[in-house]
C-alpha cells in the first residue's frame, strides 16, 4: 500500500475535521493512502466507563472513522451499511490505533477489516464494515 504525501494527509485532516464526534473525542488521522487510513487516539479519562475500562464505543468510533477516511479520502461517496465488532483484548498502553484493510471492492459495495490495536501492537478489537457507494 502506498501512503499519500504530507500535502494529501493535511487535506484529509482538514476535510475530516468536520467529523466532529471522532475528532472532538481525540481521533487523529496518522496516515492515508488509496483505500487506507490509520487513526490514533490517546486514551483519557473521558474514554473510560464506570469500572475504569475503555468504553467499547471508543473502539468502534476510531474503527468507523478509519473506515470513513479510507473510503472517502479521494472522493466522498461511501457510507456504512453494516459493521460487526469483536472485542478481543484490553489496551496495555494509553494509545489506540485503527488501521484499515480493503477486502473486496465492487461497483456498489466495499468490504473492509479494521484492526484496533494499542501502541504495543496488541489486538484490542476487530471490525468488519461493508460500505455502500452512493450514486454520483
Amino acid at each position: 500500500m502506498e501512503l499519500y504525501d504530507n500535502e494529501r494527509l493535511e487535506k484529509a485532516r482538514e476535510f475530516f475535521r468536520r467529523d466532529r464526534y471522532a475528532t472532538e473525542n481525540g481521533a487523529v488521522i496518522e496516515a492515508v493512502g488509496k483505500n487506507y487510513a490509520k487513526i490514533r487516539l490517546e486514551i483519557t479519562e473521558r474514554h473510560k466507563n464506570a469500572v475504569g475500562s475503555v468504553m467499547g464505543g471508543v473502539y468502534f468510533t476510531i474503527a468507523d472513522f478509519a473506515f470513513a477516511v479510507a473510503t472517502n479520502v479521494d472522493e466522498p461517496n461511501v457510507v456504512s451499511l453494516t459493521s460487526d465488532i469483536s472485542f478481543i483484548g484490553v489496551p496495555k498502553t494509553g494509545t489506540l490505533y485503527a488501521e484499515t484493510e480493503l477486502i473486496k471492492d465492487s461497483r456498489t459495495v466495499c468490504t473492509f477489516n479494521v484492526r484496533v490495536t494499542d501502541s504495543a501492537g496488541n489486538m484490542i478489537a476487530a471490525v468488519k464494515t461493508v460500505g455502500y457507494k452512493l450514486k454520483k
